[in-house]
């Protein structure tokens, strides 16, 4: 029985799923539990180049954990397997328990996977896994990276490649091998299923022009994973470092030379802020709206007793003059802060005049950036070093542009790193924010 994607059961309404299951046969329906493409989500089916385009070689599925790697890996292997493409199967992971007891016995390893009609033989002291049709998977670990010299494959699969502890060197002799073509002619392809790391041989993987890649994330494999876990989970890590690499399969680096680094910003988040002696806004404002324009950088930070800066907000983004405008305002009401800072450098009295029109009243405090942006950067950056700043909570754009603007390459500055950079000056720097204006004047139901 042809068991066609496009009628998955569970795009069908509960009815129609009865109703169609009610209608097979006793053997359609065993062998619809093993139907492939009609279970998968369509990203974890294999890549189809278009027409004139090469196949891929390498296929990377950089995703969160949940997400479906194993059983991905494990249904592509099998079907290379039982539709005679491939002969000699590459199985590589982190050690030989690992190969073992996830890709190769576990829940959605090869074994599970595999219907009883067409089920290999698992053979541990030899570490092959053998189809009836004569198709062999070697299974090697990557502590071993000299155990993959010997063999020729033409097809592999590698999972968790970034927590292998010889990986440069598996890759290399791995590629080594995969020197000859499936028996009806098939090039060598590999499929790498891995929760991503800034490492820089995954980075070549990805670069690579004959790499197709896809991406996901923990909760698009929802239906078969635990609610109240996944909830527990976006609420504990979602949105920080681990959440964003761990979760949504995010490669997230650190630019050689940035002032910041992700260790540092981790170091420097807390879950709630203490009580606070001032409040500012900072605005670093953007010459319009516009696809071109930059961002305005919006972001409201506090001043604690202990002398220490927490950023609370992150309200950026591309605004018209009065969309920023009455952001920062509405920011400085909700927050009850002390004053708005911006920078006059682009537009100069049309800042602040912008900002009266939505508020007169308001307090602003307008500086001039007379230094240049990485100068005044480094003494905030020498604050996050000794613990001083602290993120309430979890700032994924702004602490994105922290840790790739590096000041020597010649690329601007980001907008939310110049507004953190002036509140954070304001605050806790105040003698070298040489203001050129202030006005101070109470506001009504403040």
């Amino acid at each position: 029985m042809n068991f066609s994607p496009a009628h998955r059961l569970a795009a069908l309404p509960a009815d129609q799923q009865a109703e169609m299951l009610a209608g097979m046969p006793p053997e359609d329906l065993a062998a619809l539990a093993y139907a492939w493409e009609f279970w998968a989500r369509p990203d974890q089916l294999p890549p189809v180049p278009r027409p004139g385009d090469p196949d891929w070689r390498t296929w990377l599925l950089l995703a969160g954990r949940g997400f479906g790697k194993t059983r991905t890996g494990s249904e592509w292997v099998r079907s290379q397997a039982e539709s005679g493409k491939r002969a000699q199967i590459g199985i590589i992971g982190p050690t030989a328990d690992a190969v073992r007891r996830i890709q190769v016995e576990g829940p959605s390893g090869i074994l599970a996977v595999s219907p009883p009609d067409f089920r290999p033989s698992y053979e541990p002291s030899t570490r092959r896994i053998v189809w009836p049709n004569g198709c062999v998977a070697y299974t090697f670990s990557a502590e071993e990276p000299d155990r993959l010299r010997g063999p020729n494959f033409d097809a592999a699969w590698l999972d968790e490649i970034t927590a292998w502890p010889s990986l440069e060197s598996c890759w290399d002799m791995l590629q080594m091998a995969l020197r000859i073509p499936g028996p009806k002619g098939d090039a060598p392809q590999v499929v790498i299923s891995t929760t991503p790391k800034p490492l820089p041989l995954l980075k070549a993987i990805i670069a690579a022009p004959s790499t197709v890649i896809t991406r996901g994330k923990t909760r698009d494999n929802a239906a078969n994973l635990d609610a109240s876990t996944l909830k527990y989970l976006q609420d504990r890590y979602g949105g920080s470092t681990l959440g964003r690499q761990e979760l949504d399969g995010e490669l997230l680096d650190d630019v050689e030379g940035a002032l910041w680094n992700r260790a540092m910003l981790e170091e420097a988040r807390v879950t709630a802020e203490p009580e606070l002696k001032r409040i500012v806004i900072a605005i670093d404002p953007a010459g319009g709206s516009g696809r071109g324009n930059d961002e305005t950088g919006i972001i409201a930070v506090g001043l604690g007793a202990d002398k220490h800066c927490y950023v609370l907000t992150d309200a950026s983004g591309k605004y018209s003059p009065e969309g920023w405008a009455r952001r920062a305002v509405d920011c400085y009401r909700s927050h009850r802060a002390d004053r708005i800072v911006a920078e006059q450098n682009f537009g100069g009295a049309m800042v602040e005049a912008t900002i009266r029109a939505c508020a007169p009243s308001v307090p602003i405090r307008m500086v001039h950036a007379s230094r240049g942006k990485a100068v005044r950067a480094e003494p905030v950056v020498a604050l996050y070093e000794q613990r001083r700043v602290h993120h309430v909570g979890n700032f994924p754009t702004l602490e994105d542009q922290l840790c790739q603007w590096e000041p020597n390459s010649g690329m601007p500055s980001p907008d939310r790193l110049d507004a953190l950079v002036w509140a954070i000056t304001e605050l806790a720097l105040g003698a070298q924010s040489r203001p050129t204006r202030l006005m101070h004047l109470n506001i009504m139901g403040r």
